[in-house]
């Protein structure tokens, strides 16, 4: 059994700050108090002058598993993660074959047990014609619904009005959705070849899949969700006008929540002159005002949740041009540093950060004794050094496709240590055996 205690630890949790002491035993938080004493057997660590935080849940990342090995792995995606401070995520279905049915969930249960570092949860991928899948899905599997309401791979792309509204009326938990109109995209991607021919700029991303094409999507996705009282979570906010359609009100009064990604509030239009289609990725980094327009929304309320989008590729892969470059970024062992870093420079409160990384999402997934700091928790948790810069690069991350779109940007605070259910993995290095749980939900 795991004994530790967390001594003189800066503790961010449910929007205070207090200076407190974390005894853990196993994979539970035991004892939050001042000074804790306890006896040889504990491991003790001396965290003064760091801050102490909830574990980051991301509720989407692309880990590539089942079907495609060459862009990544769940044992080395989890451990990029926990050096990154995630210890839980949320696994999209768009993987080979897909997860769209309740079999192809217990396979995945099956495959990915004992082989990742942190925690994990799985969607159902809706497809035009699975509604009987989606109807019949035993929820204590799935942390939900996932429509791809633009171009995806196969038949998981979802934009037929009648298909979509079977959806939304049938399904009782989450939907959580890509918000892109296929139409539009098509139609600005022929303009684009019109002018360029088939070598079009990657500048031209966000032009081709346009603000338009997001608000139309996401217009409708909130329709379809107030006719049927759908639970629904907008996936990867890119536009300053989709982050004015989310009303400012606490989580617990919203049907309808959005999300921001980290690449968002870092990245702009500006960035495709160096970075190129390193950060091409769907919906599109678009300009400065919608980048500024995100952070406001996280700060004031509109948009309840940040995570990554955690979407690898191969470095090769990336090196296509436009059209035939793939769209993600890898980002779970940047992504909390990242946002550490904006704190600093004074775009976001470290507590509000907690909230939309942690807390909320907990909230929302209705996830069992996780998100917070409190006695009988999960002992999910990132010690942070907000004083410790670093230089991102390549060669230090642990993704299996071995490249960053960060690579040379300076990070001011830094991830001191991990705990994913109460055991140490990640103290500058990977740690421990992977053996990280299914994620429970209260339902």
């Amino acid at each position: 059994m795991n004994k530790i205690l967390i001594k003189n630890a800066k503790i961010v949790n449910e929007l205070i700050l207090s200076e407190n002491d974390v005894l853990i035993q196993g994979q539970r938080i035991e004892k939050i108090d001042k000074n804790i004493s306890a006896d040889d057997s504990y491991t003790i660590i001396d965290a003064e002058g760091k801050h102490l935080l909830p574990g980051m849940i991301d509720d989407q990342v692309h880990f590539r598993e089942p079907g495609m090995p060459h862009k990544g792995r769940f044992i080395t995606e989890s451990a990029a993660a926990v050096a990154g401070g995630i210890t839980s995520v949320m696994d999209m279905p768009n993987t080979s074959p897909q997860t769209t049915s309740q079999q192809a969930i217990i396979d995945k249960h099956n495959l990915i047990k004992g082989y990742t570092h942190c925690n994990y949860g799985f969607y159902l991928g809706a497809t035009n014609d699975n509604i009987e899948d989606i109807k019949s899905i035993d929820t204590s599997l799935v942390c939900g619904v996932k429509v791809f309401m633009g171009a995806s791979t196969g038949n998981m792309l979802v934009d037929n009005e009648n298909t979509l509204d079977e959806i939304f009326k049938n399904t009782n938990i989450l939907v959580a959705t890509h918000c892109e109109d296929s139409p539009t995209i098509q139609y600005n991607e022929e303009l684009a070849r019109e002018k360029y021919g088939e070598d079009v700029p990657v500048s031209e991303h966000g032009n081709i899949r346009s603000r338009e094409a997001c608000i139309k999507s996401t217009n409708l996705a909130m329709k379809l969700a107030e006719k049927h009282g759908t639970k629904l979570h907008v996936l990867h906010i890119s536009t300053a006008e989709e982050v004015e359609l989310f009303k400012q009100l606490p989580l617990s009064q919203k049907q309808i929540t959005g999300e921001a990604c980290v690449h968002f509030a870092w990245f702009d239009d500006h960035d495709y002159r160096n970075l190129g289609t390193l950060i091409k990725c769907n919906p599109a980094v678009k300009r400065n005002s919608d980048k500024m327009a995100i952070i406001d929304g996280i700060n004031h309320g509109n948009l309840d949740i940040i995570a990554t989008d955690h979407a690898p590729h191969t470095w090769d892969e990336k090196q296509n041009k436009y059209f035939k470059a793939p769209s993600g970024l890898p980002l779970v062992q940047t992504a909390l540093p990242s946002l550490l870093t904006l704190v600093n420079q004074g775009k976001f409160a470290l507590e509000k950060i907690v909230q939309k990384t942690s807390h909320n999402v907990a909230d929302l997934f209705n996830l069992i004794d996780r998100g917070y700091i409190r006695e009988g928790y999960f002992a999910d948790l990132v010690l942070v050094d907000m004083n410790k810069s670093n230089t991102v690069k390549n060669s230090d991350m642990l993704y299996q496709c071995g490249w960053t779109p960060y690579d040379g940007e300076t990070f001011t605070a830094s991830i001191d240590k991990t705990w994913v259910n109460g055991e140490l993995k990640w103290n500058g290095t990977i740690l421990g055996q992977a053996n990280g749980l299914a994620l429970k939900y209260c339902r």
